[in-house]
């Protein structure tokens, strides 16, 4: 998000379409006029949701290659709890037009691209639950709210033009806060948690946060924009999990914002708690092993929930390593010891040997 991705009357459009009563008022003409609402879908969905910098937008994009889900693009926003209704009288922007996204970490997007909208959704309906000043915390989605979700999702489904997209994909690292909720609503639905080399994401958690923070010093929009979304990750908006465990919080505090081992405590903070969280439709999502062995690791979890593989051969690559200093190695022996546990949790669906 930079000054020039959007002017004045766009910046004045998504302010307005991204406020809790317009949006609310959006998603309820969606649900009155949608022409085809008797039809329905099954509720196999995947929900990719892992702290941030662990391989999350990747995932979503080679299942989302695979032409089976349907998920929210840029072409939805920012009325992006009426897709159907904004589809028909939006402008139809070209889908060969893209850009690295604000992140400048290599990766490109254009219209067409999927991305973490659905939030807002989940901000709308019941942001005074969970959004703090200081924190995310756990929260339990009611009755009502939760077939208001089953709705949105079978109308993002709906406003799909090709009729073999019958499941939703979604990339939300917020779902953290209501995986009982989610289990709840779509009982078939799967969950992939991607997780990484503990030190390696939690420098590439800081480097985001220092280039953000000057990012939206610089441009206030940005950091507005941000919130409307309900993106915390970093940023001068950051707001860190509150998972129920008051010590790993609290450990979180004992450091700036700006110093590696505030990262290295937020990653053990989540990975501990979605260690212990691991159920039956939780599928952990080794982002190392898949990098060395892409094609092994990709067939086998679309074996896993059931999606054709990609016509493509993925080659291996290697993230560049970085140095990273002043970290507190008890903190890091802490969460190698996670990532272990989750590894195992991993081997338990991919169970080709790859050392």
């Amino acid at each position: 998000m930079s000054k020039s991705d959007y002017n004045f009357t766009a910046r004045r459009l998504h302010q307005i379409a991204l406020q809790k009563p317009v949006a609310e008022v959006s998603f309820d003409i969606e649900n009155v006029l949608i022409q085809k609402k008797g039809k329905q879908f099954a509720d196999n969905h995947v929900f990719v949701s892992g702290l941030a910098r662990s391989g999350t937008t990747i995932l979503l994009r080679y299942l989302h290659q695979t032409g089976v889900f349907k998920s929210l693009t840029y072409l939805d926003m920012p009325f992006v709890l009426m897709p159907n209704i904004w589809k028909k009288i939006s402008y139809k922007k070209p889908s060969t037009e893209v850009k690295e996204r604000a992140h400048q970490d290599g990766i490109m997007i254009g219209f067409d691209s999927p991305e973490a909208f659905e939030e807002v959704f989940w901000r709308v309906f019941c942001g005074e639950q969970y959004i703090d000043k200081d924190k995310l915390q756990l929260h339990e989605a009611d009755d009502d709210i939760l077939e208001k979700f089953k709705a949105y999702v079978n109308n993002i489904l709906l406003s799909s033009d090709r009729a073999n997209q019958g499941r939703y994909i979604s990339k939300n690292n917020n779902n953290v806060l209501r995986f009982s909720s989610l289990q709840k609503a779509m009982p078939n639905a799967q969950i992939i948690i991607p997780f990484r080399d503990p030190l390696q994401q939690a420098f590439s958690l800081l480097t985001q946060h220092n280039h953000f923070c000057k990012k939206q010093s610089e441009d206030k929009f940005s950091l507005k924009y941000m919130n409307w979304l309900g993106h915390f990750e970093f940023g001068l908006n950051q707001k860190s999990f509150y998972l129920g465990d008051e010590e790993a919080f609290k450990e979180m505090l004992d450091y700036d914002k700006t110093d590696i081992n505030f990262w290295l405590a937020n990653w053990k903070n989540y990975y501990k708690y979605v260690n212990e969280q691991f159920a039956g439709n939780m599928l952990f999502f080794n982002y190392d092993d898949f990098c060395r062995h892409p094609q092994l690791v990709m067939d086998e979890l679309f074996e896993r929930i059931d999606v054709p593989s990609l016509p493509i051969q993925l080659e291996p690559f290697k993230p560049s390593a970085k140095m990273v200093a002043g970290y507190n190695e008890n903190l890091v022996a802490e969460c190698n010891s996670i990532y272990r546990e989750l590894d195992k949790k991993y081997h338990l669906w991919f169970n080709e040997l790859t050392s």
